[in-house]
């Protein structure tokens, strides 16, 4: 049995990514499904199940699970459930937590003097049931108490969403009770509603990878990976926005341990992805339009990419897959407008160095494609790396 084992809902690229890592690091790798799975337990025992395998034999023997559940809220139940039975886990619950509210990472760097952007937190939600029947609508009071905060144009984001999903900005009153009205009390957003400031960040925000192993100090991968462009003012890939790389200044990097750290606590392992903002104001060092003309002839190279990615045999033939995939970004990453883009970020990256912002904190970050092959760091191996650590061989 192996002593590593990977807690997954489905087999998507990053856990084929984990699999095929492990192999080429001579890591024997067990495999615990994570849906639709019954985790009885009572009297001492457990038992780990689906409806077509007993897994309960395979956690029993694992030491360390990695946890790559799919959602926020299924990942601290996993790492619940595996530290209760007495398994280490990377990421562990102390991580999952942190990282499953924005405002929770938000108060938490603020404690460790990192910049974060101006926040406001209205504890109750927009539509309040009344006891006797009918509803109250708070909309009117609580777009008073963010503009009295933040001013007339804001961002109004859930709590525990991701991928850039319910983020709206409102400019003036009228919208931005209009955004809070549309906004429904739910999984990733439970309770209130939470509001920032604008960040001028110009084009692009920056994905950043900071890992730690038991016994060793944290350690900041040097480059970042930039999501840009100008479709809308939310820059993430899931919007239709594109990627290139950048190195990070070593004040991003120490600001970025900094925060690891605070998230993750006296957790001796883990690996998490943050979210930063270059606050760039006036300090552009490019002109829109020809960034625009440049992004637009990046489309025709990323459509290459798309079209990889959509390989309908990529679960058969990962490898081949990946290889295919590989080679359509190198391509992008070869032409004239990435080197432009690049450029202008990695400038005006350099000159905003000490007004960089941290908003958020990623216990599972996607790494496969984008993060692997443009900023050049496969997530795989400092997790399994996270993980060889814990077994205190």
């Amino acid at each position: 049995m192996a002593d590593i084992a990977i807690l997954y809902d489905r087999s998507e690229s990053d856990e084929l990514g984990i699999r095929l890592t492990a192999e080429r690091m001579g890591i024997e790798l067990g495999y615990l499904p994570f849906y639709k799975v019954a985790f009885g337990f009572g009297k001492g025992s457990y038992k780990f199940r689906s409806s077509g395998k007993d897994y309960t034999e395979t956690l029993k023997e694992t030491r360390v699970v990695l946890n790559r559940g799919q959602s926020k809220n299924r990942r601290v139940f996993a790492a619940n459930i595996m530290e209760s039975i007495g398994k280490q886990v990377v990421n562990p619950l102390e991580v999952e937590i942190a990282c499953q509210s924005k405002i929770r990472s938000l108060l938490t760097f603020m404690a460790h003097g990192v910049s974060i952007p101006k926040t406001v937190y209205i504890s109750c939600n927009v539509r309040e049931e009344k006891g006797a029947g009918g509803s109250i609508d708070n909309a009117e009071a609580i777009a008073e108490l963010i503009e009295w905060q933040l001013g007339s144009e804001v961002v109004v984001k859930p709590d525990a969403g991701t991928h850039g999903r319910s983020v709206a900005l409102a400019k003036g009153h009228r919208e931005l009770v209009a955004t809070l009205r549309s906004i429904e009390p739910g999984i990733t957003n439970p309770a209130g509603v939470v509001a920032q400031e604008l960040i001028p960040k110009w084009f692009y925000d920056l994905r950043i990878i900071v890992s730690k192993e038991k016994g060793r100090s944290p350690h900041c991968e040097p480059v970042a990976l930039v999501r840009g462009g100008f479709k809308e003012f939310r820059t993430n890939t899931f919007l239709g926005n594109m990627v290139v790389h950048a190195n990070l200044p070593q004040v991003v990097l120490n600001d970025a341990e900094k925060c690891g750290t605070a998230l993750a606590g006296d957790s001796p392992a883990w690996v998490i992805a943050l979210d930063a903002m270059p606050s760039i104001d006036s300090k552009k060092t490019a002109d829109d339009t020809e960034l625009r003309k440049r992004f637009q002839d990046l489309e025709k190279p990323f459509s290459e990419v798309t079209k990889a990615k959509a390989d309908p045999n990529k679960k058969t033939n990962f490898e081949a897959y990946s290889q295919n995939v590989e080679r359509a970004y190198l391509s992008y990453k070869a032409t004239e407008a990435y080197q432009f883009i690049q450029g202008v970020v990695s400038e005006s990256l350099n000159k905003t160095a000490d007004r960089i912002v941290f908003h958020e904190g990623n216990s599972c970050p996607e790494f496969w494609e984008q993060t692997r092959i443009i900023a050049g760091i496969n997530v795989a191996e400092p997790l399994l790396r996270c993980a060889v650590s814990l077994l205190d061989r």
